[in-house]
């Protein structure tokens, strides 16, 4: 029996371009990054745009499986769903999103052009329309079978805001105002981390808002709660190795950054499965000559929009003063317009002119500073080059 089906599993879908593919645009963008050769952009871009062409051809709903033709459904019966990881698997729409989710903000990444986020918004639109509301909570169906849509689900927030995250549009922040959970659970700091580290996402958005402010602090409890609970386990690790799966070694790993990405660097944690990371800003140490916060500086962003973002940076050390570099995106993608110290007493604020992706702060012993930054956003080639 085991012979049959994987004889029909790789005749029907072994051959087939599907969604999931769509996460190798990562890995030719990392190679753009590092070499600045616009072969890999050509790349990228092509094969999303391949995409799109077989969305709109299959009237707005991503098709799950494309034969070696190039036809949907070409070894599965004409059918556009029922491919490897698609529409028919248990993930769902799950495996269809986000791929798209990731190509379409690595395209954005690459051009500044944020009409490729309308490849996830167009499917995000069609299943909440496809969706009811039950009690406190929008269900979407995430399968499609021979007999249509089925498996309702509370659709969950994590595509939509990252999208938000990364136009800043004013329609992508009503789609979230579909969902009745934004006022009854988002604001909640759920215990634990998922698989990706990214179970927070929703109050983080709410702290964004400016209607969860307590989130930094809970936020970093529960992050610290759940390394100290893991640490203990792997202290007490005394199983058979031999029995252990993957999900054993993601179960007790401790290491733990959503808190400190969102609040630091001011977005969201990367979409699991090869997103890249869309923040507003990145760290140079300037003594010790690498990435990061120097020691005893701690940063906390607490509001971004379309135009800026505002950041406190502070040293605890009550004896060294430290040297940082600003950079605007992970990636220096974007670009600093001026810069106000909003923690300067008020006849001593000035907004300063700022042209360029880096700005150095310098914090004296015990300082602060309230850096509110004007952005240009997406508005620089991207790339891993280092300033120091």
């Amino acid at each position: 029996m085991y012979a049959e089906i994987l004889k029909l599993l790789n005749a029907r879908m072994m051959s087939c371009d599907v969604p999931l593919n769509l996460t190798s645009t990562s890995l030719i963008t990392n190679a753009y990054l590092y070499t600045g050769d616009d072969r890999y952009k050509r790349w990228v871009l092509d094969y999303i745009q391949a995409w799109a062409e077989r969305i709109e051809a299959n009237g707005g709903i991503c098709p799950d499986n494309i034969g070696p033709n190039g036809i949907i459904g070409e070894t599965m019966d004409g059918k556009w769903w029922g491919g490897y990881y698609g529409w028919r698997w248990p993930h769902g729409f799950m495996s269809i999103i986000q791929p798209l989710t990731i190509s379409a903000m690595n395209a954005v990444l690459l051009t500044g052009d944020m009409g490729y986020l309308d490849i996830p918004r167009g499917q995000l639109d069609r299943i909440i329309d496809l969706g009811h509301l039950k009690g406190d909570a929008l269900y979407v169906p995430n399968r499609h079978l021979d007999g249509g849509w089925s498996d309702h689900r509370p659709l969950r927030p994590e595509y939509p805001i990252q999208v938000w995250n990364v136009s800043q549009a004013e329609a992508d922040r009503t789609r979230l105002e579909r969902f009745p959970e934004r006022v009854t659970t988002w604001g909640n700091v759920a215990p634990g981390r998922g698989k990706g580290d990214d179970i927070h996402i929703a109050p983080w958005y709410r702290y964004m808002e400016g209607t969860n402010p307590d989130y930094p602090t809970k936020v970093l409890e529960a992050q610290w709660a759940e390394v100290a609970r893991r640490m203990e386990v792997m202290a007490h690790d005394d199983g058979d190795p031999e029995t252990w799966d993957v999900h054993h070694w993601q179960n007790i790993n401790p290491v733990h950054t959503e808190a400190l990405v969102q609040l630091t660097c001011g977005g969201p944690q990367i979409i699991y499965h090869g997103g890249l990371l869309h923040v507003r800003l990145r760290y140079y140490d300037l003594d010790a000559r690498r990435p990061g916060l120097p020691p005893d500086v701690g940063g906390l962003v607490d509001y971004l929009d379309a135009d800026g973002v505002r950041v406190t940076l502070v040293n605890t050390s009550p004896l060294h003063p430290r040297k940082l570099l600003v950079q605007a995106g992970a990636f220096g993608e974007h670009a600093f317009t001026e810069v106000t110290d909003l923690a300067a007493a008020e006849e001593e604020r000035a907004t300063l002119p700022v042209d360029g992706k880096h700005l150095e702060v310098d914090l004296a012993p015990g300082g602060m500073v309230q850096l509110a930054l004007g952005m240009r956003r997406y508005c620089n080639k991207p790339s891993y080059e280092q300033p120091l």
